[in-house]
């Protein structure tokens, strides 16, 4: 095929991919049972008829899409996400896996008759959980927090973990003297190297983004590749682990605010589904199913076996370090969603020329078919019926940056207000913004609105703040407050004590009175603080020094004591001749003058 030709097949296939996502996103389910189907009908015994044998090419490119979707789970993560349930996801990773591998490992042998090395490698490959499966569940999924952040982290370090055992045991059949001992030392080294090179790269990557002053925002995601491809190679070649080692430089590029976050983010996912579906497509074309026919009962049946025992025991064991409850172990243990990773995995034994890795391929290939199907498909119903949803979603929104202010040496940051933050019904003054930092327009059902101190927060809205770079770290715990709580409450008013008996009035609005949207003074008196401004018109609930309260408003000017005041509005508010907005800003007064913290 000319060079034309190529490019055309290669854009089709994209295409086909990303309907192939949509689909999987619309029947909530993994796309990689529909993407490792496209492969398998463009395949040698499907309509395509593409003859695709070079196990080796599928390695060498699924080690790339493999760094790559691994680099974007620890980058969408943040590390922030991820250490409330560090020790979960680490024991889930480590001990859960391992559990996983013998037990499975176990049947395999049981089911297939093979040697109990050749098993293992069975039971170790379809131990590791995906994070591009689990990130699709996850994503428009309710599961509380706590256990979407476990399963995330617990994707993202199970990998090399897998990858280990596989490795070790191949090494184990093939080189003479080579025992439990060896394996043991080297997987252990190959951990630490890989989580010192992860972090150090890590650091490195974070200090180079936030200190060295690129010259265009298009370099970013170049310098973030380069940061993956050193974490990668370092380790490799330094005999650790390089997959630990760049989901380790991800999560710490992740964490915080840094420029350009935003661009590197999108970059990144587009990358990673790019070596999904490439991926994905290309194991598809490997398989060939008339060889599927071979192992289907047995595969079927170690399927269930992963399914129903082995995670379960293994998630029991391993979750033990942390406090969870009976049901929550459950929807853990279910899930151990399989994907790419240990179809690639099955690779290898087929590259060193183990004794019946063909066979071993087939199995693993469908018994990652079936969970993903089975636990794909049952992820949220099961969720719902252990009652572990929220009204939150399981992967929360991060902040987002929309844009980079260099040469005031400061960042524009976007902040997307949900529902259930703690923020929410407080005032900007409120959020506790260092002197460095300020809100400088909100985004309000598709209008622009420039804030004051007065202005409540809104389910919805989003806060645009100008940040100085000095005060990231300050501003990323802030935002965290916003989210989780407690914001401080209102302020004590500074009213001193009154020296005249309290008087209301209530007068006609003058040309003198003027801006009564922001009042400096009310009749002479000193605004002490402004409680609320209303949006539609210019009228404000204010706070004398007094003691007093004034409602403002271009007609009316209401001033007097909490009693009189209150008194006023709910008869006013009982007219019928009061329109519904101003019916609902006098009940607003009401609430906030007669609100217990301003007594």
């Amino acid at each position: 095929m000319s060079d034309a030709e190529l490019i055309l097949i290669g854009g089709l296939l994209l295409g086909a991919g990303i309907a192939a996502a949509m689909v999987a996103d619309r029947v909530r389910v993994p796309g990689l049972v529909l993407f490792l189907g496209l492969g398998m009908l463009v395949g040698s015994e499907g309509v395509g008829g593409v003859a695709f044998d070079d196990v080796e090419l599928t390695r060498t490119l699924g080690t790339v899409g493999l760094v790559l979707i691994l680099f974007e789970g620890g980058l969408t993560a943040g590390w922030q996400e991820i250490r409330p349930v560090l020790r979960t996801a680490i024991s889930l990773a480590v001990v859960g896996t391992i559990v996983t591998a013998v037990i499975a490992g176990l049947a395999a042998a049981w089911l297939l008759d093979l040697g109990t090395l050749e098993a293992l490698i069975v039971g170790s490959a379809v131990a590791a959980t995906d994070s591009a499966a689990i990130f699709a569940v996850l994503r428009e999924s309710k599961l509380k927090r706590r256990l979407a952040r476990a399963l995330e982290g617990e994707s993202g370090l199970n990998d090399p973990v897998a990858v280990l055992l596989v490795t070790g045991l191949i090494a184990w059949i093939d080189e003479p003297g080579y025992g439990l001992t060896d394996m043991v030392v080297e997987f252990s080294g190959d951990l630490v190297v890989g989580a010192v090179v992860g972090g150090l790269v890590g650091w490195g990557a974070r200090w180079a983004f936030i200190r060295l002053d690129y010259p265009t925002p298009g370099l970013y995601p170049v310098a973030s590749m380069a940061a993956a491809a050193l974490a990668f190679g370092l380790a490799d070649v330094s005999q650790g682990s390089g997959f630990l080692a760049v989901y380790l430089t991800g999560l710490a590029l992740g964490t915080g605010i840094v420029p350009a976050r935003r661009t590197v983010t999108a970059f990144h996912q587009g990358l990673s589904w790019v070596a999904q579906i490439s991926l994905f497509f290309m194991l598809g074309l490997l398989v060939f199913p008339s060889g599927l026919v071979d192992v289907a009962w047995e595969g079927t049946a170690l399927a269930l076996i992963l399914i129903f025992v082995a995670r379960p025991i293994a998630t029991l064991l391993a979750s033990q370090v942390e406090s969870f409850r009976f049901r929550e172990r459950v929807m853990l243990s279910w899930a151990g969603l399989r994907g790419a990773v240990p179809i690639w995995l099955a690779t290898l034994p087929v590259i060193a020329g183990v004794e019946g890795s063909a066979q071993l391929f087939n199995v693993v290939f469908f018994v990652v078919v079936i969970s993903t199907l089975l636990q794909g498909f049952t992820f949220e119903p099961l969720a719902r019926r252990l009652g572990l949803t929220t009204g939150e979603a399981a992967l929360p929104r991060p902040v987002v940056e929309t844009g980079m202010i260099q040469e005031l040496g400061g960042d524009v940051l976007a902040f997307r207000v949900e529902p259930q933050d703690a923020a929410v019904g407080r005032m900007i003054k409120e959020l506790g913004l260092p002197r460095e930092a300020l809100i400088n327009l909100i985004v309000r059902d598709e209008q622009a609105l420039l804030p004051r101190g007065s202005t409540v927060v809104e389910a919805g809205d989003e806060l645009h703040l100008l940040v100085r770079r000095e005060t990231r770290n300050e501003i990323t715990r802030l935002i965290r407050t916003w989210r989780e709580g407690p914001v401080e409450g209102p302020p004590t008013l500074p009213i001193g004590i009154r020296g005249s008996p309290a008087i209301f009035s209530v007068r006609p609005t003058r040309p003198a009175d003027g801006d009564t949207g922001d009042p400096r003074a009310v009749d002479g008196v000193e605004v002490a603080v402004t409680l609320r401004t209303r949006s539609d018109v210019p009228a404000a609930i204010v706070a004398l020094v007094d003691g007093r309260f004034a409602v403002t408003g271009p007609k009316l000017i209401a001033v007097g004591g909490r009693r009189n005041m209150t008194r006023w509005c709910a008869e006013r508010a009982e007219r019928a001749e009061t329109s519904p907005q101003d019916r609902a800003w006098l009940q607003e007064a009401i609430g906030v003058i007669d609100a217990p913290a301003l007594r």
